[in-house]
């Protein structure tokens, strides 16, 4: 008899529709499913869903997925009444993301809500789009310490050895929040030394580091480079040891990427150095 206590979770599909980018959908979904880490799920994100067309479209594709036997979950943040009232004669459980939340914002606010694509994950306030897209083209231009200009107006300097995170949490912070970050490596030529690198010493209030373990930080770069001495063990325990004394030794607040999500450090990181985030 077989030992169903160890045998693995069937695989079910979770899809995201909505009537703009799914950003929203893929956010809150995605959120309501960590809660089951036992179960892998295929993800389908359905953007800019506006006409009752493509709802009968996906309906669909839906009940395709049932029938192959997937178990598919729908989340959903359409807006439109009619496009939510077709929506829900699909055949899988949908998970309507709005439901419950905009009629009760509705009455707070003593209006109805607009049957339009909200701006929220458009170009809404000018003045935030353009802040975005400013930080990202500086934290474009200081990727990797590849530029030492205009450091006095960063909000935030990230350092950490090489392959520890740095560029994705700067992309982050500078795309969902308008914060202006440069990056910087640690690397063997930083060494030996007490104090921050020079090119960013001038700034060190403004500097986050990030560690992780050396058995995580050799797996990473040994999909980099792989049986190298730059991806050896050895080395990363170095460089990962060298940089957390560094850090303290200069009252740098950091944090271990290996256990967190960007989304995480860089709430740690706002937190830390006390930052508002530019778009609202």
């Amino acid at each position: 008899m077989a030992d169903t206590g160890s045998m693995r979770l069937p695989r079910r599909s979770a899809y995201f529709v909505s009537g703009g980018t799914g950003i929203t959908a893929e956010t809150l979904g995605n959120a309501l499913l960590a809660n089951f880490p036992g179960i892998s799920f295929k993800r389908h994100t359905v953007p800019f869903v506006d006409s009752l067309a493509q709802v009968e479209k996906f309906n669909a594709e839906v009940g395709r997925s049932v029938a192959a036997g997937e178990g598919p979950l729908v989340f959903s943040t359409v807006k439109q009444p009619s496009l939510r009232t077709a929506l829900a004669h699909c055949e899988a459980p949908l998970i309507d993301l709005l439901a419950g939340h905009l009629p009760e914002v509705e009455e707070a606010l003593g209006t109805t809500a607009s049957d339009q694509l909200g701006p929220y994950h458009g170009v809404g306030n000018m003045n935030d789009y353009l802040q975005r897209m400013r930080a990202v083209e500086y934290a474009i231009e200081h990727d990797d310490g590849q530029s030492s200009r205009a450091l006095d107006v960063a909000d935030v300097i990230i350092i950490a050895p090489s392959r520890c995170g740095k560029t994705p949490t700067t992309m982050y912070l500078a795309l969902q929040h308008g914060l202006l970050v440069a990056n910087y490596p640690l690397t063997d030529d930083d060494f030996p030394t007490e104090n921050l690198p020079g090119k960013v010493a001038l700034y060190g209030a403004r500097c986050f580091g990030l560690t992780t373990t050396p058995l995580r930080l050799s797996q990473v770069r040994h999909e980099r480079k792989p049986n190298s001495r730059y991806s050896s063990l050895a080395q990363s325990t170095i460089e990962v040891r060298r940089a957390e004394d560094l850090y303290r030794r200069n009252n740098i607040p950091y944090v271990n990427s290996s256990t967190k999500s960007v989304e995480e450090m860089s709430a740690v990181i706002m937190q830390a150095l006390q930052l508002r985030e530019y778009a609202l």
